[in-house]
């Protein structure tokens, strides 16, 4: 092969090997934003970024759950602040400005809050996935939209927690998919434009984890049926993996600058196989959703904790998660 040859894929290896050799980004002092910080995910990233020195303003709906929260992380020796904010209120942009003046400006913005509706097709409206749009895909839109100035300036960075529903449509969970493969596609857009800004975006994708939040879950169709399946599913060891250890390499992919990073080995097994065999595994899924519950009698919603029952109650990985992140003050 010629020497000319050898040019492009040695500069294509230099490429993709280059974030190896750079410094970790170091969360030290760090002023760090975190929507939807009060609970589940959200706080189990919160303790993470302070452990590691981060001072954070939590942002969340629930006055009751973000004074818990602060009261954990400054129990923890975090510097915490906390205020109340709906990420699809019109003054979302307002007290986001509030928040980046608590410290003096951004360092980071941590993208979590979230909402998601488990239920079959026939029983999901299309304001569920408006809700699901507006939450899961323009909250985060809207926070990078108003601190991006604040970013530039710390040459800061931005974590968006997608999920493995956004790269694989998952059944009766629809309108939660959408939204997450949205959120996808805008941090890939969004992240290629910032580097010439100086902000690094990262976009992960969970699979299932032990947040505890099933139990504030919109369930929709047979709520029974639907909720113990979703919450049995998201607290099986094995499948579903600890919030702690979720969090830990959800933050170190944040330190080393990754775009995406798939969080759990069942998701990355997901992805995988729907990228190398997509017609297979569609028919895989359509399989499985046969063996999902059907459709209920109207199109009502209630929360998991308002359907629990005594095999859901009686689950110890859920009761601990619940507790351990904050989900039973509702």
């Amino acid at each position: 092969m010629r020497p000319t040859r050898l040019i492009l894929p040695a500069a294509l290896l230099a490429l993709a090997l280059r974030r190896h050799f750079l410094p970790r980004y170091t969360l030290t002092g760090r002023r760090v934003l975190v929507t939807g910080g009060s609970r589940g995910l959200g706080l189990a990233l919160a303790r993470e970024l302070g452990a590691r020195g981060a001072r954070l303003v939590l942002l969340a709906r629930d006055r009751e759950e973000l004074d818990t929260a602060v009261r954990d992380l400054r129990g923890r020796g975090v510097q915490a602040e906390a205020l109340m904010a709906d990420v699809t209120s019109e003054d979302f942009e307002a007290v986001l400005q509030q928040a980046a003046e608590v410290y003096g400006g951004v360092d980071v913005l941590v993208n979590v809050a979230g909402v998601i509706q488990a239920g079959p097709l026939p029983n999901l409206t299309i304001q569920d996935y408006h809700e699901a749009m507006d939450t899961n895909f323009y909250g985060p839109l809207r926070a990078m939209q108003a601190m991006r100035p604040h970013l530039q300036r710390s040459g800061g960075r931005v974590l968006n927690v997608a999920s493995v529903g956004g790269r694989v449509g998952v059944p009766h969970l629809a309108g939660y998919s959408a939204s997450k493969f949205a959120l996808v596609g805008l941090g890939q857009a969004w992240r290629a434009e910032l580097a010439r800004e100086g902000v690094t975006l990262t976009t992960v994708l969970p699979g299932l984890m032990q947040t505890g939040s099933a139990r504030n879950a919109a369930i929709k169709g047979k709520h029974a049926a639907e909720y113990l399946l979703f919450a049995t599913l998201d607290n099986l060891p094995g499948l579903s993996l600890r919030a702690d250890q979720a969090a830990r390499r959800i933050v170190d992919a944040l330190e080393r600058g990754d775009a995406e990073a798939v969080i759990g080995g069942p998701a990355r097994l997901m992805i995988s196989a729907q990228a190398v065999a997509p017609q297979l595994w569609a028919d895989l899924m359509g399989l499985g959703a046969r063996l999902l519950p059907s459709a209920g009698p109207d199109d009502s919603r209630r929360a998991g904790r308002e359907v629990e029952s005594s095999l859901t109650r009686a689950n110890p990985v859920k009761r601990r998660a619940e507790a351990e992140f904050n989900e039973l003050q509702t």
